[in-house]
């Protein structure tokens, strides 16, 4: 089980700060710089861009602190027997820094490190190994991904787009709108969104509504017209025509369990 020893989150440091440990920390380290850092990992310096993290290894003799200030971070400290072989196991690059491809991932995860931490409760060690094996999961994902050029910049706002789609079905979104939002045309905006996602965003629109739908068909007693307006519809014809199309039978038939 990885146990947590101390965690921080968005640390700011007005004055900047100096960390320095020529024998290593003794523990796995993770550090996020917030914004521009100087780290020192054994004799290699490199001045870090903001937005990017690192895992330093137990015996590695590393410094860092600020290129700029404020100093800002968020990090934690943990061990744990099977680290090691997880760390293999997703081939996770220990002492390298690497580009936070999703910069709010880490903040949210480090974050909730930091409120289970002061929450206690009997379950607790097991939450913290939990959430510290899923950042760590989440990001040896993210680098295996094909983010490179402007995917990768602007993978971060597409996901959080996509997020408020699937979160927002009764919203009457159009590619148009989203696109502008993102300061793209219309065309680049789909070519990008599908390489990312797999699907065209028009898709995920439709998937976000009709997904909603089922849960309240089955889950309330709303109508089927009220249910088609919570979704997004201006017609009830255009919601049972396309709940049909995609789930195969009809919103009263699938309210009905048949």
């Amino acid at each position: 089980m990885i146990e947590l020893l101390g965690c921080g989150y968005r640390y700011i440091h007005p004055h900047g700060l100096l960390i320095d440990r020529p024998q290593g920390s003794g523990d796995y380290a993770f550090v996020f710089f917030r914004n521009r850092s100087e780290v020192t990992v054994g004799q290699r310096r490199t001045v870090c861009e903001r937005n990017s993290y690192i895992l330093f290894g137990p015996s590695t003799p590393h410094s860092y602190r600020e290129s700029e200030l404020p100093f800002i971070n968020d990090w934690f400290h943990c061990v744990g027997d099977g680290m090691r072989d997880f760390l293999d196991e997703l081939r996770f690059p220990l002492d390298t820094l690497l580009p936070a491809t999703d910069p709010s991932l880490i903040s949210r995860s480090v974050m909730e490190l930091h409120r289970i931490r002061k929450s206690g409760g009997p379950l607790q060690a097991r939450i913290i190994d939990t959430e510290i094996r899923s950042l760590l999961l989440k990001l040896s994902n993210l680098q295996e991904l094909p983010l490179t050029g402007k995917k990768g910049r602007y993978y971060r706002q597409l996901s959080e787009l996509r997020d408020e789609i699937y979160y927002s079905p009764q919203r009457r979104y159009t590619v148009d709108l989203l696109a502008s939002r993102l300061n793209l045309s219309k065309s680049y905006f789909q070519h990008l969104y599908k390489e990312l996602f797999g699907c065209s965003v028009v898709t995920d629109i439709i998937n976000g509504r009709l997904e909603y739908a089922k849960y309240l068909l089955r889950s309330t007693a709303y109508s089927v017209s009220a249910i088609a307006a919570m979704c997004g519809y201006e017609h009830d014809t255009h919601f049972m025509r396309q709940f049909k199309k995609f789930v195969g039978v009809s919103p009263g038939r699938y309210k009905a369990g048949v």
